[in-house]
């Protein structure tokens, strides 16, 4: 039986990679500060711990595993990465695992670890533009990411294929566009925009007016989590160490986005605009080079995905705010 160890397994894509492991048929360790709060764990073993910490780390890596996931991180949205204060957070925990969760594996001769970079690292300059921003892979240098999150990406994105350089390990790295679906973060600031609009939706009442950060036409693209899933474990087993975007190239403003939820989630609401963090004005994922490398690249539409995503986060605004409260 082949075996799996999922770092950031308690997380959103975390989860949902164990239980696509299970399916192939993986025995799969998974670590966390926490268990999933939407879902139980499928991994055979699950272990709450710190990965900051290198005794915890050892003890976990006390074996030789046939795939390695390094999806931990200090994370969140808009509101948790762009104000400031949480940037030596950020990159102190963020930069630790990866130290230590490498400096493991390599010294219990694990080749293949996957690890999960981000858009993030993507200069601002290149991502002005709302229409045209430039998210290639060699668009990368000169290095001018927008926050200290994407910062600690690119030095941890060069820590990996270093360590391909210099032992011989056969890391993987890919940048991760916006990844959103069911069982995620949809409240409590860690939220990203996707989950967040659901979430107002959901909870509004026709005629209401749901805030929107910025002016609304700063473009993303987001990726349901069954592609990113997909994308992923293809790279890991794949003869290229990228980095590569795993991403959609369904551009949209944020504007257009809140639109499609009020019309998925059939409301009579309005938008306001408001001051808010925002991030660069425009990123969409560049799949050229997926394309060419994997022969392969994600092909859901946004809005199968966020009707998905949103009857998800209705049942949840259900149960815990005992929604509608009014007829």
């Amino acid at each position: 039986m082949k075996t799996a160890l999922v770092c950031g397994a308690g997380g959103f894509i975390g989860g949902h990679l164990v239980k696509r492991l299970k399916k192939e048929g993986f025995w799969v360790r998974g670590i966390d500060l926490k268990f999933n709060e939407y879902a139980e764990t499928e991994a055979d073993d699950f272990v709450i711990g710190d990965l900051r910490e290198q005794s915890v780390v050892r003890a976990v890596v006390d074996r030789k595993f046939d795939e390695v996931y390094q999806l931990a991180a200090d994370m969140g949205g808009a509101g948790y990465i762009f104000t400031g204060e949480n940037d030596a957070d950020i990159m102190h925990n963020s930069a630790t695992i990866n130290l230590n969760v490498l400096d493991a594996c390599h010294k219990r001769n694990i080749k293949r670890v996957f690890y999960s970079s981000s858009a993030c690292m993507y200069p601002a300059h290149n991502q002005l533009d709302p229409d045209n921003p430039n998210c290639a892979e060699d668009s990368a240098y000169p290095a001018n990411p927008d926050s200290e999150y994407g910062w600690e990406k690119l030095f941890s994105e060069r820590l990996y294929l270093a360590y391909n350089r210099n032992f011989g390990m056969e890391c993987r790295v890919a940048r991760y566009h916006n990844i959103f679906g069911p069982e995620g973060t949809w409240e409590g600031g860690k939220e990203k925009a996707p989950a967040a609009t659901c979430r107002k939706v959901a909870m509004a009442k026709d005629g209401d007016v749901l805030p929107v950060w910025g002016d609304g036409l700063q473009t993303r693209s987001f990726l349901y989590v069954d592609e990113c899933i997909e994308g992923t474990i293809r790279l890991l087993r794949s003869s290229f160490e990228g980095p590569v975007n795993i991403g959609s190239e369904e551009m949209i403003a944020i504007n257009d986005l809140v639109r499609m939820v009020i019309a998925i989630g059939e409301k009579d609401l309005s938008i306001k605009n408001i001051p808010g963090p925002v991030g660069v004005r425009g990123r969409n994922s560049d799949n050229r080079l997926i394309r060419e490398k994997l022969e392969w690249e994600p092909s859901q539409s946004l809005k199968d995905g966020m009707e998905k995503t949103y009857a998800w986060i209705l049942e949840q605004v259900k149960r815990r705010h005992n929604y509608p409260k009014a007829a």
